[in-house]
């Protein structure tokens, strides 16, 4: 029993409790992001800020600047996307879940090309190329902006990348010695799939009334 609790849990013996307790607060902020939005609800922005700020400090504590950058980036569109969720189209709805045009397709496309430069130049400026998990990171990076943007559009098609991301860091995670960070995206995982799910339902439903 022991043994099994050293693997998932031992790397945390040189770690501070602060860090420890923030990891934590930050993955049930993160979970909780993530269940608002597959209920569709307005709370997954401020939840996702706190648990965003959190990871944006462990991160740069932890010498991972493609992931601190992704979650810089999820704050930013958390403001974003609260407006856009919250604007009203009408007098009387608010912006609907959809699915992506061409041009936002376009769009997504030229969001992942430009993440993965600019994080390799990141990596190459910082001199932290140095491995397979940079490679990695950058394409994990690249997925997540796309679906940040995506989501904060109200665009059904963001839980495709989420649910992508999410099997990748999964095992990236883990490999660096972050279990309880690995575990959320598992939990994660399973919420995406339920996310699209709801949300899709969702679109049927409007495209039927309408």
């Amino acid at each position: 029993m022991n043994h099994i609790f050293d693997f998932f849990f031992g790397q945390y013996s040189e770690y501070q409790t602060t860090d420890i307790v923030l990891e934590i607060v930050a993955v049930i902020f993160g979970f909780l992001s993530v269940w608002f939005s597959k209920k569709n609800n307005i709370l997954v922005f401020p939840t996702g800020m706190i648990s965003t700020c959190i990871f944006v400090y462990l991160l740069l504590k932890w010498q991972l600047l493609g992931d601190m950058m992704i979650n810089a980036y999820y704050f930013i569109m958390s403001v974003f996307g609260w407006y856009i969720w919250t604007r009203k189209v009408d007098a009387e709805h608010e912006t609907p879940i959809s699915s992506t045009t061409k041009k936002e397709k376009q769009i997504s496309l030229a969001i992942f090309l430009a993440t993965l430069v600019f994080v390799f130049v990141i990596y190459k400026t910082f001199d932290k190329w140095n491995g397979w998990v940079a490679y990695v990171d950058t394409i994990t990076t690249a997925t997540f902006f796309v679906g940040m943007w995506l989501m904060a559009k109200r665009k059904i098609e963001n839980w495709i990348y989420w649910i992508i991301g999410d099997l990748i860091s999964i095992p990236l995670y883990f490999y660096k010695g972050f279990t309880f960070t690995s575990f959320q995206y598992l939990g994660f995982t399973v919420i995406a799939i339920f996310g699209y799910l709801a949300w899709k339902k969702n679109l049927n439903n409007n495209l039927a009334t309408a």
